[in-house]
C-alpha cells in the first residue's frame, strides 16, 4: 500500500501534534513539507523536512498527497482550496471553516475531485466517547429524551498551556470562542444519536475586559430525533474548571451516561444506580514534554491512521466535511440567534 506524503500548514501547538502522529506511523505516511507560522523553520528541522516559503508553493508540491490544516481558524477556507485545487487530500483541524458557504465551497471541490476531507473530532477516538456510543446504541439508556455539553476554561490559562500561544482566539475575523469549544459537542451529539440540528436559540456575551468578541455562549437546540439539548462554552472562567473541560451528560429513558471525554464515564439505570465503566487516563495537554507522548497521542495516531484509511478506500471513523459543516453551521446559529434574538432553523 502506498505511503501517504504530508505536508502542513501551520508549524504550532496542533500541527506538531499531527506531524507526531504521522511521524508514527512511518508505515503508511511520511512527512515532506510545512509552511507558516514564525515556528516553521524549527517545525522543519525537528522532523527534517522542507520549509517552504508559501501555501501555495507548499500545495504545488508533487510529493504531497495530503495536507493537514492547523491554522486559525479564517484561514482555513483559504489553504484547503488551494490543496484541494491541487489534488491533494485535506485534513483539517475543527472548526473546518468560519461561514456554512466556505465549507460548502470545501465539500464542492473534493467531492468534484474526488478527495477526502477529515476533521479533527480527536474525541471519537479517546476511551469513553466510543463507549458512550456503544452503549447508547445497545439500548443501555433506551431513547436519548436530553444532553448537556459544557466546556469550561480560562482564557489567560489556556492561550499558555504547553508550548503554544493562542493569540488568534481573540482575533476577530476566526469569529469568537464558540467556534472553539463547540465543534466537539455538536460532534459527539450528532455521532452519538445519528441525528442532526434542526433548530437553535443562543445567548452570547462578552464578559473579558478588552476582548473584541464572545466569551461567553448558552445554546438550546432540538435534533431531529426529538431530544432536546443545551450546551454552555465560555473562556472566561475564573482558573481551572475540573470536570468540564469538556463534559457530556446524556439522559435516556431507561438511564443515564455522565461523560467527562477526557476522565471518566459512568452510566446509570433505575436498578443499579451509577458505576464507573471507563476512565481516559491523564492527558497532560498543558505539559510541553509530556503533551507529544502517550497516552494523549493514542488518539491522535488513531485518528491520522482512519484518514489515511479513507484516502484508500476504506472506511473512515473520523469526522468528515459533513461532519464538519454541520458543527460551524449550529455554532454560527448559536451567535445568530443571539445577535437576532429568535430560534434559527437549520433544517
Amino acid at each position: 500500500m502506498k505511503k501517504i506524503r504530508f505536508g502542513f500548514t501551520g508549524s504550532g501547538y496542533m500541527a506538531r501534534t499531527h506531524a507526531e502522529a504521522v511521524k508514527h506511523l512511518d508505515s503508511v505516511a511520511s512527512l515532506v513539507a510545512v509552511w507558516g507560522g514564525t515556528r516553521a523553520p524549527a517545525f522543519a528541522e525537528r522532523f527534517g523536512i522542507a520549509c517552504e516559503p508559501s501555501v501555495e508553493a507548499l500545495t504545488r508540491r508533487s510529493d504531497i498527497d495530503a495536507v493537514v490544516i492547523s491554522t486559525p481558524h479564517h484561514t482555513h477556507v483559504h489553504e484547503a482550496m488551494l490543496a484541494l485545487e491541487a489534488g491533494k487530500h485535506v485534513f483539517i483541524e475543527k472548526p473546518m471553516a468560519t461561514t456554512v458557504a466556505d465549507c460548502d465551497r470545501i465539500l464542492a471541490a473534493a467531492q468534484q475531485r474526488g478527495l477526502v476531507i477529515a476533521i479533527g473530532y480527536t474525541g471519537r477516538f479517546r476511551n469513553n466517547p466510543p463507549r458512550a456510543r456503544e452503549l447508547i446504541a445497545a439500548g443501555a439508556i433506551g431513547r436519548v429524551q436530553s444532553m448537556h455539553f459544557s466546556f469550561y476554561e480560562d482564557l489567560g490559562l489556556a492561550a499558555n498551556f504547553g508550548d503554544t500561544k493562542l493569540t488568534w482566539l481573540n482575533m476577530p475575523e476566526s469569529i469568537g470562542y464558540v467556534m472553539d469549544g463547540l465543534p466537539h459537542g455538536i460532534d459527539l451529539m450528532r455521532w452519538f444519536t445519528g441525528a442532526e440540528i434542526t433548530t437553535v436559540a443562543g445567548f452570547s456575551r462578552t464578559f473579558l475586559p478588552n476582548r473584541p468578541l464572545e466569551d461567553t455562549n448558552v445554546g438550546i437546540m432540538e435534533l431531529s430525533n426529538g431530544a432536546i439539548c443545551s450546551v454552555n462554552t465560555t473562556c472566561a472562567a475564573a482558573g481551572p474548571y475540573p470536570r468540564e473541560h469538556p463534559r457530556l451528560s446524556i439522559v435516556g429513558s431507561e438511564g443515564s451516561i455522565d461523560m467527562d471525554p477526557t476522565g471518566d464515564l459512568h452510566l446509570s439505570n433505575r436498578q443499579d444506580g451509577w458505576r464507573l465503566v471507563t476512565t481516559q487516563p491523564a492527558l497532560h495537554v498543558d505539559d510541553p514534554d509530556l503533551a507529544y507522548k502517550v497516552p494523549r497521542m493514542l488518539a491522535y495516531y488513531a485518528q491520522m491512521q482512519s484518514f489515511i484509511d479513507g484516502i484508500h478506500g476504506k472506511p473512515m471513523t473520523a469526522g468528515n466535511g459533513v461532519d464538519g459543516r454541520e458543527a460551524v453551521a449550529a455554532c454560527l446559529a448559536v451567535l445568530t440567534s443571539a445577535r437576532e434574538q429568535r430560534l434559527v432553523r437549520l433544517r
